[in-house]
């Protein structure tokens, strides 16, 4: 289900030029009304329902539907952000309310490496992924269907 905003809730980022939705959607659905300085999702249908917009509210305006098996009618999941995590609140049908908390990525802007610090020029050809066998702990690996261990 799309995101999308309290109006009651929403102060459009204090006026700023852009909200924290707005930063933050990977699809570029969320805009600003300048007319009543509130969010909206301009395309509802788009949405990829990631939750990004709900985690960064800072006003908690955002919400996502959820969906019958995942948030039963009368069950909420709500994130609350802090600097260095998230807080879900999970609250029951039954009206049971459980609470978990992950922290986030604390990577400064535009300094988060793709590959993970992982040798990108493997060869295209070999039946490893480029990570393997590193990232499993090994020093070489079985190529298939035989008994040879590659490195």
């Amino acid at each position: 289900m799309p995101s999308f905003v309290n109006p009651e809730k929403c102060d459009g980022c204090k006026a700023l030029d852009k909200t924290a939705c707005q930063y933050v959607c990977p699809n570029d659905l969320m805009v600003l009304n300048k007319d009543t300085m509130k969010a909206y999702n301009q395309e509802p249908d788009q949405c990829w329902e990631c939750q990004c917009c709900v985690k960064i509210c800072a006003q908690q305006a955002m919400d996502v539907r959820g969906y019958a098996d995942f948030i039963p009618l009368g069950a909420s999941v709500v994130p609350l952000r802090s600097s260095d995590s998230i807080m879900w609140t999970i609250k029951f049908r039954n009206g049971q309310i459980k609470r978990f908390k992950f922290p986030i990525r604390t990577t400064p802007e535009g300094k988060a490496e793709p590959a993970g610090g992982w040798d990108t020029k493997a060869n295209i050809d070999d039946f490893t992924l480029f990570t393997e066998p590193a990232s499993l702990g090994l020093e070489t690996v079985a190529a298939p269907g035989t008994k040879t261990w590659k490195k």
